[in-house]
């Protein structure tokens, strides 16, 4: 089941891009030819008005069919078809609908972040604290995450407890650390020392309270006394605002770390070996999956910004390679001829293609053992 949903989670942003670019396609009165939800052989079709909406047998996504989407096809429409084509819009139309598609895949993973931040789901929360470690989203709690063997709190407290008075004192971090710390040893303050006198914690257990008595030992390392056990983590809530500004922070450093590694990547053999092709992202989305609802979010948050920014690189087919010729005409004032726009484009082609290549390359000798 965890793989069904692995690759259904992948599928929807693609098909979800897809959806941007007919939608808006539809609404500036573009001639939309189909929409289908996976790729031929085709399973099923039906037509509504001028647009066929089919059922692709390969799961691989799902693709929008525009007429007119280069300009030798223009030359050969009906008139009344040809002026709702692709290429005899004005240029602000066709950024507008290339735009969509990746505009989905970042407002997919801002509410994914913004989703996890507010929520404080723990999960997710780690996970998005490892993607951009400038952003705090954990706190310390005082339940205990675990217990060090052969420390004072071995055989006396449990993972799960959750610490609610310390010396008759409501506990936070801070004064559980401060009251523990505050016991001496009954001679010199040497390592491994005892405590003269215990420290009293009362904690919550499966629901019932207990008192429970832990003479603490001096650690030199740490500098003062320990019980030996370590705080567990959750996620931080943040409010509606800030969850948003910091999952536009996310944003920010997934997007810049992500154009630094394909640079990485174009000069060095060690970068290279780091990067998966669609089988190895489909392997860490289902280990995501297994792992709880907040890793499997905030990975396809990640991969969907992934999906928008690799598509605005400016090299057609992409969508930033359309991008940037309709912005290129607009400023000439007369259209770019389709060899000079793919002469340009054909060197960042090559080089995503050997990316690609190298990525499938490694997941190969990955599964290869």
């Amino acid at each position: 089941m965890s793989w069904v949903l692995t690759i259904l989670g992948i599928v929807a942003l693609i098909v979800l891009h897809e959806l941007g670019h007919f939608t808006v396609a539809k609404l500036v009165g573009m001639r939309v030819e189909r929409f289908s939800l996976f790729f031929p052989p085709t399973l099923l079709r039906v037509r509504r008005g001028e647009t066929e909406y089919a059922l692709g047998s390969i799961p691989a996504g799902g693709y929008v069919k525009i007429t007119g989407m280069s300009p030798e096809e223009v030359g050969g429409l009906e008139p009344e078809v040809a002026r709702r084509a692709y290429y005899n819009q004005k240029p602000w139309k066709r950024i507008v609908v290339i735009l969509a598609g990746p505009g989905v895949n970042i407002l997919i993973a801002f509410l994914l972040f913004w989703l996890i931040l507010f929520s404080g789901n723990l999960n997710g929360a780690i996970a998005l604290g490892n993607l951009d470690p400038s952003v705090q989203t954990l706190r310390t709690t005082t339940s205990v995450h675990g217990v060090q063997p052969g420390k004072p709190a071995d055989g006396v407290l449990r993972a799960g407890d959750r610490i609610v008075a310390v010396e008759g004192w409501p506990a936070t971090v801070a004064s559980t650390v401060a009251k523990v710390s505050a016991h001496r040893c009954a001679g010199a303050l040497v390592n491994g020392c005892r405590a003269a006198t215990p420290v009293a914690l009362t904690v919550l257990r499966g629901g019932r309270q207990l008192t429970l008595s832990v003479y603490p030992q001096y650690s030199k390392e740490a500098g003062r006394m320990l019980i030996g056990f370590e705080f567990a983590p959750a996620g931080k809530r943040f409010g509606a605002l800030a969850a948003a500004g910091a999952a536009v922070s996310e944003m920010w450093h997934v997007t810049t770390q992500t154009l630094t590694g394909f640079g990485h990547a174009l000069t060095s053999s060690k970068a290279r070996k780091q990067i998966s092709s669609i089988v190895g992202i489909t392997q860490d989305a289902h280990e995501t999956v297994v792992a709880g609802t907040g890793y499997a979010l905030a990975f396809l948050g990640f991969l969907s910004l992934i999906l928008a920014v690799i598509n605005l690189f400016p090299f057609l087919p992409l969508d930033g390679g359309h991008v940037l010729w309709s912005m290129a005409e607009k400023l000439r004032g007369r259209r770019i001829s389709l060899m000079a726009m793919y002469r340009f484009s054909s060197v960042g082609i090559v080089l995503l293609l050997f990316l690609v290549f190298n990525g499938v390359s490694n997941d190969i000798g990955r599964l290869g053992g």
